[in-house]
């Protein structure tokens, strides 16, 4: 096993945006390493960590979660719903109470773009000493996902330069399609977009891929990348046709034909059956859909050590 000095350091983990290439690769080999059976660090001391999802989740919750329990961290249960936050307590003050009964690490979610800044910035007054790790903030960052992503793509074909990659859907809210598209294009991949037009803002996202429409895509790319459409973030479904988006914008089995050979299917779930992606195809040899799934307590198990190292916690 490398020894902990080798390992990735960070005081916290809330964006792949700015992450140097060099950390993103240690990340993805030292994820790699605990899915072949490494085992982590046998810390000298116990470390807490509290979950706190203010947003509904399943995967990035319970994959959190898995990832703690195999470090060895005692989780410290946190509901929101349950929780004084439903009194009108700040987030701040939340992790406050949590920092001042021992827990050293939280992992949030939540609705609020960049809700992560004024934890990290904070005043002469505050005392607040916990590692920050962001599992997705609004339509901003979701650096999880997005390494187990990089992970799934590097498993299948060893690189990421000159692939071609297709970010499909609903552009406009997904935290998903922000970070991979950051993370991709400095890793030497070629990012196309599709789906709705109305979902592409060219000023955001021209300066990483272009827009083509779906079939004068699905040939030539080496990845495809759907997005859920987040029905809850939008302000009238009256006129979602769920039909007309999966014929127009959706994975359906005459696509899937039309795919390369080697050509994977990707998709950060949950999945809108039959919209994004036709339900025959979820589990279907191209899909990695359920090792997204896998490699994610893996890479998590790796984001959350790098907190740990980072803060010299667990008295290692």
């Amino acid at each position: 096993m490398p020894q902990v000095e080798e390992c990735v350091k960070m005081s916290n983990f809330v964006s792949v945006e700015d992450l140097p290439l060099k950390i993103v690769e240690q990340l993805l080999k030292r994820a790699s390493y605990f899915k072949n059976g490494g085992q982590p660090p046998k810390f000298k001391q116990p470390v807490y960590a509290a979950n706190l999802f203010f947003e509904n989740s399943t995967r990035t919750h319970c994959s959190f979660e898995m990832a703690e329990r195999k470090l060895g961290l005692t989780v410290i249960p946190f509901d929101p719903a349950t929780s004084s936050v439903k009194k009108g307590e700040s987030l701040y003050d939340t992790l406050l109470a949590l920092n001042s009964i021992g827990v050293q690490l939280a992992v949030i979610r939540h609705p609020q773009n960049n809700y992560y800044l004024p934890l990290l910035d904070l005043a002469p007054t505050q005392q607040l000493n916990l590692g920050i790790v962001n599992a997705g903030d609004g339509s901003g960052q979701h650096p999880s996902q997005s390494l187990l992503d990089m992970l799934t793509i590097k498993e299948q074909f060893g690189h990421f330069a000159g692939l071609k990659i297709a970010i499909i859907g609903d552009l406009t809210n997904s935290r998903v399609a922000r970070s991979n598209m950051q993370l991709l294009q400095r890793l030497g991949a070629e990012i196309y977009f599709s789906g709705p037009q109305y979902w592409y803002d060219a000023a955001e996202f021209g300066q990483y891929g272009q827009y083509l429409p779906l079939d004068q895509l699905i040939e030539q790319m080496d990845v495809v990348m759907l997005l859920r459409v987040q029905h809850e973030r939008h302000q009238s479904e009256d006129q979602f046709d769920v039909t007309a988006y999966h014929q127009q914008y959706g994975l359906t089995k005459e696509r899937y034909r039309k795919m390369k050979d080697d050509a994977i299917i990707m998709h950060p779930g949950p999945i809108n059956r039959g919209v994004e992606l036709d339900s025959d195809l979820v589990e279907a040899p191209k899909s990695r859909f359920a090792e997204q799934m896998r490699n994610g307590v893996f890479v998590r198990m790796a984001m959350l050590e790098a907190v740990i190292n980072g803060r010299k916690l667990g008295g290692i």
